[in-house]
């Protein structure tokens, strides 16, 4: 009898309502960048389940359209995220300002850390290493695309620069492969083998700027912007600034 009246006051006790989903596709300047940590506590406090997909950034406006189930939060450097706007790829208004990721130059971990603190001294710096781990332009990547422009200035002529084949210039340093890279930083931060030098120097352009934004194919389009507004408020702003993103 106590097991049957227990088990029906189960049955009668309120069942709690479960969370919604919520996917984000993004490349690895937004989920580099804080992400995770964020989704973490935006699941905890809120009950749903904010799941991160990875994309690469040279295929993931094609994948926007087709992935299935569809992708409700986007995160792209904002040419890719313009091309989409003109698709119809996102919802109007939703179109939110990141943060900016710049460049860097990452050593091994305890190895010295130059003074790049001008083009002169960066290239001078560069000229000595036998071996500067890049992203291969070849791919196609947005990144290795303007690391290759920018070691293309006369001022890096002798660099020793190695296009990477397999991954990223970071990510083969960190397989102990050459003794420098030039990465975003938020993908040298993320890596335990190796450490940041210090962000290139700013004349040289080499950032990107992160937007976030609704896609048009979201199936829960409020709960996506407030997501958006989530990871854009002045609460987040810490995370984001810790793992190497500029916040807006």
């Amino acid at each position: 009898m106590r097991f049957a009246a227990i088990a029906a006051a189960l049955f009668l006790m309120p069942v709690a309502a479960q969370g919604a989903d919520l996917r984000i596709l993004s490349p690895g300047i937004v989920y580099n960048a804080a992400l995770y940590d964020l989704v973490a506590d935006y699941n905890k406090k809120t009950g749903n389940n904010a799941i991160i997909i990875r994309g690469a950034m040279n295929k993931i406006v094609d994948e926007i359209k087709t992935t299935t189930p569809p992708a409700d939060v986007i995160g792209l450097p904002v040419d890719l995220m313009n091309t989409l706007v003109l698709d119809g790829g996102i919802v109007a208004g939703s179109y939110t300002l990141l943060g900016r990721g710049d460049l860097g130059l990452a050593v091994k971990k305890g190895a010295a850390k130059p003074d790049i603190s001008t083009v002169a001294k960066l290239a001078d710096v560069l000229k000595a290493s036998p071996a500067v781990m890049v992203n291969d332009p070849k791919a196609g990547t947005m990144q290795g695309v303007m690391i290759d422009g920018i070691l293309k200035r006369p001022e890096f002529s002798g660099v020793k620069a190695v296009p990477v084949s397999k991954g990223e210039g970071a990510a083969a340093l960190a397989r102990g492969e050459g003794d420098m890279a030039i990465q975003l930083v938020q993908e040298i931060l993320n890596k335990p083998e190796i450490e940041l030098v210090a962000p290139l120097p700013a004349e040289l352009g080499g950032h990107m700027d992160a937007v976030l934004a609704v896609s048009s194919r979201s199936t829960n389009p409020k709960l996506a912007m407030d997501f958006i507004k989530f990871l854009t408020s002045t609460e987040s702003r810490a995370a984001w600034k810790a793992k190497g993103m500029r916040p807006f």
